[in-house]
């Protein structure tokens, strides 16, 4: 068996034998089908202070199980979670310390992997395995965002999402699904053409409309979207609080744009907006999000599949920022 680590101070990664560990009474041992990148396994990449093994997003197959072990069986079909301490409620200083794939907490790019029962769930029958490794940060996290917090969105109301990735896509399914208007921007007309089969009502290419917020205001009658996706950060933040109706939110879940920019909080207090901070979500939620993958029959959108032997192409290709929905490596 293998996996892959990340070296620090080399920013690269390396392949090497990975010996079985044995089981404690609480936990599963999972054989993993496959994962998916998220840009966070880029900045891990990048940035990792310690040796671990990468990637939050992966599912596999229950092999083994404790002798205490009462959720799950030999055979069940699993997702690791982000967060494997975050079972519900709100968020905290402990459960944020330990997500999967960062730090010193191992993530899922290996042929196998130990932990306790609960920081595992049983995904969607109608999914296979590479469509189920996209979901644990991905679209938990644009679940979390529509969904999930003190003002979600309704049904005829609007929400802007911002570009074609992983979190964007599966948005704009869950609202396509959910009766919920969407406007999409990206730079590519191929890839607005491709958001528009997948039900987006309005698409606006920001590099042929650079005054995108503008636009998003002729569309929505001069009154502005209900709620923003907003995975730029600091780079786009102005332009979708102005794209933002009066009391409307912005779930703010990226830094795509980057981190070096001034913010005019101004526009937060004069248009009375509420900014949620979106860091993925618990176990409760992942839950909410299967049931509505299941009730609207909903697949994930996979742009490339890549095997297990070429993962550092797997890097280079989620960095290049070509692709649309999500990428997967197939482990087993």
């Amino acid at each position: 068996m293998k996996k892959y680590t990340i070296q620090p101070g080399e920013n690269k990664l390396k392949a090497s034998s990975m010996t079985t560990a044995a089981l404690k009474a609480n936990e599963v041992r999972i054989k993993v089908r496959a994962v998916s990148l998220n840009y966070r396994d880029i900045l891990n990449l990048r940035y990792a202070n310690e040796e671990v093994v990468p990637f939050s997003d992966g599912s596999g197959e229950v092999v083994e199980i404790g002798d205490e072990v009462k959720n799950l069986k030999v055979g069940d079909r699993v997702v690791g979670l982000f967060f494997p301490n975050w079972i519900d409620g709100s968020i905290n200083q402990e459960i944020q310390q330990v997500a999967r794939g960062g730090g010193t907490t191992d993530g899922m790019l290996a042929h196998e992997t130990v932990g306790h029962e609960d920081s595992f769930i049983i995904f969607p029958d109608h999914l296979n395995y590479e469509e189920a490794a996209t979901l644990p940060c991905a679209a938990l996290t644009a679940w979390h965002a529509m969904f999930e917090h003190a003002q979600p969105l309704q049904k005829c109301q609007t929400v802007l999402l911002q570009g074609t990735g992983g979190v964007s896509i599966f948005a704009l399914q869950l609202a396509a699904a959910h009766g919920i208007s969407t406007i999409v921007t990206s730079s590519s007309n191929e890839k607005l053409e491709q958001a528009r089969s997948l039900g987006a009502t309005h698409t606006i290419n920001y590099r042929e409309t650079p005054d995108w917020e503008q636009e998003v205001h002729s569309l929505t009658g001069g009154k502005g979207v209900d709620m923003v996706l907003e995975v730029g950060g600091a780079g786009t933040l102005e332009k979708s609080m102005t794209a933002v109706k009066v009391g409307g939110v912005i779930s703010l879940i990226g830094v795509l744009s980057g981190l070096d920019a001034k913010v005019n909080p101004l526009p937060i207090m004069g248009k009375s907006l509420r900014v949620f901070g979106i860091y993925v979500g618990s176990k409760a939620m992942q839950t909410n999000l299967h049931k509505a993958l299941s009730a609207h029959n909903i697949h994930p959108i996979i742009d490339t599949t890549f095997t297990f032997e070429s993962a550092v192409f797997a890097y280079d290709y989620q960095a290049s920022g070509k692709h649309m929905g999500k990428v997967v490596i197939k482990v087993t």
